[in-house]
């Protein structure tokens, strides 16, 4: 059983959620994604589920540590978890989604102690090394809150069963493990080289809910890189 937390969700742009815990409950999040905590909150950082854990964790670009936040004090104490990037934090109640629920591994922000966070490999996954920013998925398990974070606008799809979408591997925020998904390199010299869009896309097909963003963070990089003077333009 994950703990039962409370929170609040703050600002528009650039969001903060705080999570109140009463004495005994704690909250998992990704390293360096604390903004402040209060008294009686302690933290611990380990692997989250041993050495292996942290190992997989490595293998797909993720730390190798996860930290736990608890609250051992005598009364409520509350810490806040700040979005990494401009963006909106999702609150996914796992009780309500079936259990179980697969994000990108860029998204994740925190979870109620007792949510099991694992990497989802899948017989996939060797193309998510080569498909655009690399389709890796963590898997969100438990009966608890779990947060995660989009970039730019959310948009909520709810797939009929069979209904598929195709979207750019960097766009997808997390979606219901029912919905069937696969990488599809997007073939032609022309759509290689002008497409613009990358080349590769994933396939959603329903049944099952689905959140993507409409400015992973890539793609924010990659814009403000493409602006940046050169060395050479500046001397």
């Amino acid at each position: 059983m994950a703990d039962v937390i409370d929170y609040q969700i703050y600002g528009n742009d650039m969001q903060l959620v705080e999570i109140e815990l009463d004495p005994g409950e704690g909250v998992r999040a990704e390293v360096g994604t604390m903004t402040y905590m209060e008294d009686g909150i302690m933290m611990q950082t380990n692997t989250g589920g041993g050495l292996f854990s942290g190992f997989k964790r490595m293998l797909t670009g993720e730390g190798f540590f996860i930290t736990t936040f608890a609250n051992s004090g005598t009364r409520k104490s509350r810490v806040g978890f700040a979005a990494p990037y401009p963006g909106q934090i999702i609150p996914l109640d796992l009780a309500k989604v079936g259990g179980q629920f697969l994000c990108q591994k860029d998204s994740f922000l925190c979870a109620a102690k007792g949510i099991d966070i694992d990497i989802a490999f899948t017989k996939r996954i060797g193309a998510g090394f080569f498909g655009g920013e690399g389709f890796i998925l963590q898997k969100l398990t438990g009966d608890g809150l779990a947060f995660v974070h989009a970039g730019g606008a959310i948009i909520e799809k709810n797939l009929m069963p069979g209904e598929r979408i195709r979207v750019d591997t960097g766009c997808i925020v997390a979606f219901s493990p029912s919905v069937n998904y696969d990488i599809q390199f997007v073939g032609g010299f022309r759509n290689a080289l002008f497409g613009g869009e990358g080349l590769f896309l994933a396939n959603l097909t329903g049944p099952g809910k689905l959140y993507l963003q409409s400015m992973p963070f890539s793609k924010l990089a990659d814009r403000i890189l493409a602006h940046l003077p050169t060395p050479s333009s500046t001397s």
